[in-house]
């Protein structure tokens, strides 16, 4: 049977994305989505997003397939592009500019401005070493400039959940990283028993982040929403950066920021649809 998709990208993060609202299941396997995300043989794309109905009392539901089939809890730039998305499909009857989703993560909400952006409430970081997880420290403590060895070499690490796990470690070049060859070994270590996403971080300013990651399941991709997210957060809790700044990722700018009021992470970026077309 036929099947329609969009494909849209957030910074150069890009997805398929797929109406499934007629079912609470993926109308795909994993092992389709690796097929689709291919960039010689399929359509190409960072991962498979699928709109499902609401639960909980939610708008929709969200899950993602990455490139290599794995199912990650949520996606920045992709909750991003699925917002854009479900404006498209709902055309005319589109009577709200912000959605409750439902997510492996739990809620977010992100929000379509007026000058074409979107603004999602991320929600709060978690810290705790047992909410990341990784095993750098006891399970009720944070992870913050904890060192980590990789490759022969002391990185100084924090760890910040954004419903999804992400290592930050901040460097002097981060055009001087080997990504393609140190990603892969900080995703597999073994202190982080689910993998983990890992974001290099140059300061510019207190309010300006340069940042490069290697994803857990997608390896190097232009740009990583919940990354920057928590980038934000490690960059304070290491007293680098100010709770409000620009990140600087390879597909382009992200706004982010960490409440001091209700202490919850809100991100404002592009979702652009690319194109249109049918399986």
């Amino acid at each position: 049977m036929a099947m329609e998709f969009t494909k849209y990208h957030g910074l150069g993060n890009d997805f398929i994305l797929i109406d499934n609202r007629s079912s609470s299941l993926p109308v795909l396997t994993p092992q389709q989505a690796i097929k689709l995300c291919d960039r010689h043989f399929g359509i190409g794309a960072d991962g498979v997003i699928f709109a499902l109905p609401g639960e909980n009392g939610t708008d929709y539901t969200m899950r993602i397939f990455n490139s290599d089939g794995s199912e990650p809890e949520m996606c920045g730039n992709g909750i991003r592009c699925l917002a854009g998305f479900l404006a498209d499909l709902e055309g005319e009857a589109r009577n709200k500019d912000s959605y409750r989703i439902h997510t492996l993560a739990g809620v977010m909400i992100p929000q379509l401005l007026s000058d074409g952006q979107v603004k999602v409430d991320m929600g709060l970081p978690r810290l705790l070493a047992g909410e990341i997880p990784t095993t750098l420290t006891p399970t009720e403590e944070k992870v913050i400039n904890q060192p980590l060895e990789v490759a022969g070499k002391t990185w100084d690490v924090t760890c910040v959940s954004m419903g999804n796990p992400h290592c930050i470690t901040f460097v002097e070049d981060i055009a001087a990283i080997e990504l393609e060859t140190i990603g892969p070994k900080f995703e597999h270590h073994p202190a982080f028993p689910q993998r983990i996403n890992t974001e290099f971080i140059q300061v510019v300013r207190r309010d300006y982040l340069k940042m490069r990651v290697w994803e857990r399941g997608a390896g190097i991709t232009l740009a990583c929403g919940t990354g920057a997210c928590a980038s934000l957060v490690a960059g304070v809790l290491t007293g680098k950066c100010d709770r409000i700044a620009t990140i600087e990722l390879p597909g382009g700018v992200l706004q982010i920021e960490w409440s001091d009021i209700d202490q919850r992470v809100y991100m404002t970026g592009p979702a652009e649809k690319v194109f249109t077309g049918k399986l």
